[in-house]
């Protein structure tokens, strides 16, 4: 039983420390060099939300 729970022990110390690395290599994200040249648009929708001009009424 001791032995079982010693393994336990070392997995989640050895899944803890393969996360932090996999974190620390690969967590940080991309950022791209181009910067957009059009703003973001969606299309013909409403600037506010339909909740709030409903409440309007």
């Amino acid at each position: 039983m001791e032995f079982a729970a010693i393994l336990l022990v070392v997995l989640m110390v050895y899944a803890a420390v393969a996360t932090i690395v996999a974190v620390v290599r690969d967590g940080r994200g991309h950022t791209p060099l181009e910067p957009s040249t059009r703003p973001w648009m969606a299309g013909n929708l409403p600037s506010e939300t339909y909740a709030s001009l409903r409440s309007l009424r």
